[in-house]
């Protein structure tokens, strides 16, 4: 099966210019290796994040995205912290 494609939102894009070069080198792959093949591999969120899946990315630090099954993409929404800088 063909991997998914991956989209960052302008937001998400932010988020990943004022990571650490260390944090990038981890988000492509997990990207890449782990939600790619398997969109469904992180955590289903619930409340106002219902329909959004996150991936914890370092103890601060997750990913939250979205996937779009019709078109096999999965959209990044976030790569940063949810707690106070």
């Amino acid at each position: 099966m063909t991997p998914y494609r991956i989209r960052l939102t302008r937001e998400a894009a932010k988020d990943v210019a004022r990571l650490t070069p260390r944090l990038k080198d981890k988000l492509r792959i997990i990207l890449l290796q782990q939600v790619a093949p398997n969109p469904r591999c992180g955590k289903r969120l619930v409340g106002d994040l219902a329909g959004f899946f996150s991936l914890r990315l370092s103890y601060q630090d997750r990913l939250v995205y979205s996937i779009d099954e019709d078109h096999r993409t999965v959209f990044v929404h976030r790569a940063r912290t949810h707690y106070g800088d």
